[in-house]
């Protein structure tokens, strides 16, 4: 994560994700940008790549393209698509 982003922006980050409801998705783009930065969405990747507290559901967190990205889990992108499908959110 870049240097002149804070635990603060973390912080943000990690309660904009926890507030994804079940069956959504958001963009690393739009987490970026409710957390205060709109334009640090590789800040938000670095944050969710690092994240192993499973209270936050960043598998809700996937590409302005739609392509899901990758997951901090067992199977990376595969567990993450399960955990989507699961929750029909895709």
């Amino acid at each position: 994560m870049h240097d002149h982003f804070s635990n603060n922006f973390k912080t943000r980050v990690i309660a904009v994700v926890k507030k994804i409801p079940k069956g959504k998705t958001m963009s690393y783009k739009e987490v970026a940008a409710r957390a205060g930065h709109a334009g640090a969405a590789r800040a938000v990747g670095s944050i969710m790549a690092a994240n192993s507290d499973r209270s936050v559901p960043c598998h809700r967190v996937i590409r302005s393209d739609g392509k899901i990205g990758g997951y901090n889990g067992l199977q990376g992108t595969k567990d993450k698509m399960a955990l989507l499908k699961k929750e029909d959110a895709i």
